[in-house]
């Protein structure tokens, strides 16, 4: 490894960057040592490093670009997600960055992205902050050592939290910006201490550059049985992917991101990033054991006397997070590649309380589902959010899709009927009432239910038709009693349930005639007035 601390150029590709210190490829250890005299942060009971992001705690969607130029413009789905650039605006802002990083200490990654070293591409990541680094080092794949001499960047990340953007002249909306130029293969970060911002930036580069490959990108966590048979979970985020998929009884694959190509499926990262609001032992065993010395927690409350976290303190935010390898995992298999999925779950959080806790998939819904992606915004992910709001995400992961919807659900359609996958949709929000009267449905019954669907015992059930939304609700599933299967029997007040599920199945109508009205979406859709009433 190279520890050079001279005044040297880190980013030839670029554009010089004169340092006064930088650090390529530390090791962890002193990663946290610096850190922790930079004060950074703090270390915690478990050996973790406690980390604050200050404003933003959360993604912050407003705030992201795509630079539009000629290579690139015709093929982005442009809109409120994926906001135009000039290049000229991008070229300003970069200038003002690169000045501003003159004679700064930088510390350097070198990795790379999927774990299918038939796709593999890899990244160079330069980071202000050493802690930010070690959350880097965590999230995406290690080059091997023989690997980094001569490295050679498919695409860079340059992270500088300490850098405000001045929206009067970089063309901005605040002082934090998230941009994406895919002609340079460069990604600029500032603003914003919040370190899901590399990731997720990371996995929108993705989802432009694996499709191309004939790679299905996803926003799903996946894990593997004993036999080799591959589960997807689908979702966005606090809806249960990392939670549901750490299961002691599989191999952990991967948590949030993955593709799919001709020969199965493979992690696009080397870690994970785990919300960890209300996390317990009992509850969680896995997720808890890994939040240990090199691992880098986000935004919670530590005591200062015992150091250690009090994570059911949601006092700074509701998205309070951590990061660490895969590997911290017990049982996650590396390198994360396995075969074609045999069972994908979609997974929402429903804030009405009116969704059955599982439900199986046949034909048109499942690309009606996917791409309506129903599910709730959960407090703290996203700036501004306190409680659950019902939301539909396309794809199960609209903010981070460059390209239109129909590339990724054609794609996700004919994988699924080639490969005979079974596909489900299960909620882990609320039953017997919306979110604020109801509760929560209980995690180990939700565990029964995805250990049901995974083992195939949902087959020869008998099944019932959801009047509200046509889903095939199952009259048993072993674990889960019986009852809480259709959503109905839950409520106190069934006149209430009606009311409250007519509602949501408005709504459902309401985006999927948005989604009709798009041309490219048309023929995917069919020319049925809504695929839910099938």
């Amino acid at each position: 490894m190279n520890y050079n601390n001279n005044k040297i150029s880190i980013e030839k590709e670029v554009e010089l960057i004169n340092t006064a210190k930088v650090h390529y490829n530390l090791p962890i250890a002193k990663l946290v040592e610096i850190a922790l005299t930079r004060h950074e942060g703090k270390l915690t009971s478990s050996g973790a490093l406690s980390v604050r992001t200050g404003k933003y705690t959360g993604r912050s969607p407003n705030d992201k670009f795509i630079v539009n130029d000629g290579e690139v413009s015709k093929d982005i789905w442009w809109g409120d997600i994926n906001k135009p650039m000039s290049q000229e605006a991008f070229q300003n802002i970069y200038n003002r960055l690169l000045a501003y990083l003159q004679n700064r200490e930088l510390f350097v990654f070198e990795g790379y992205a999927c774990a299918d070293p038939n796709y593999r591409y890899p990244i160079r990541f330069i980071n202000e902050m050493a802690w930010q680094n070690i959350f880097v080092r965590h999230l995406f794949l290690k080059m091997e050592p023989a690997l980094l001499k001569g490295f050679k960047p498919s695409l860079t990340v340059i992270a500088a939290p300490n850098f405000q953007a001045d929206p009067s002249i970089d063309k901005t909306n605040s002082e934090a910006f998230i941009i994406i130029n895919f002609s340079r293969r460069l990604i600029l970060i500032g603003g914003t201490h919040y370190a899901g911002e590399i990731k997720k930036s990371v996995f929108s580069a993705l989802n432009f550059l694996l499709p191309r490959q004939n790679v299905l990108s996803m926003h799903c966590s996946a894990n593997m049985g004993k036999e080799g048979d591959v589960a997807l979970f689908f979702g966005l985020s606090g809806t249960g992917k990392t939670t549901l998929s750490a299961d002691p009884e599989r191999f952990l694959i991967g948590d949030d991101e993955h593709g799919w190509s001709e020969e199965g499926i493979f992690n696009l990262e080397g870690g994970c990033y785990a919300k960890c609001i209300n996390l317990s032992r009992e509850r969680e065993p896995q997720i808890w054991d890994a939040i240990r010395f090199g691992s880098v927690v986000e935004n919670v409350v530590v005591d200062p006397v015992s150091a250690e976290i009090d994570f059911n303190d949601s006092s700074i935010t509701e998205n309070t997070r951590a990061g660490y390898p895969v590997e911290y995992i017990s049982g996650s298999l590396i390198p994360g590649v396995g075969g074609h999925p045999r069972v994908i779950i979609f997974l929402t959080a429903d804030a009405f309380g009116v969704m059955p806790p599982v439900a199986k998939l046949t034909g048109e819904q499942i690309i009606y589902h996917f791409l309506l992606g129903y599910t709730s915004k959960l407090a703290g992910t996203e700036r501004g959010i306190t409680e659950p709001v019902a939301t539909f995400s396309t794809c199960f992961g609209a903010p981070f899709l460059p390209l239109n919807p129909q590339i990724y659900a054609r794609m996700l359609e004919e994988k699924v009927s080639r490969h005979q996958t079974d596909v489900y949709l299960v909620n882990t929000g609320w039953s017997g009432g919306a979110y604020g009267t109801g509760k929560r449905i209980e995690l180990k019954y939700t565990r029964s239910i995805v250990s049901a669907v995974i083992k195939g015992q949902l087959n020869s059930v008998e099944y019932d038709q959801d009047p509200f939304f046509n889903l095939m609700i199952p009259r048993e599933c072993p674990g889960v009693p019986q009852e809480i299967l259709h959503p109905e029997n839950t409520w106190k007040d069934r006149n209430a349930f009606q009311k409250q599920a007519g509602h949501l199945a408005d709504l459902f109508e309401d985006n999927y005639s948005k989604l009709k009205s798009s041309e490219e979406l048309r023929d995917l859709l069919g020319s049925s007035r809504s695929s839910r009433l099938k």
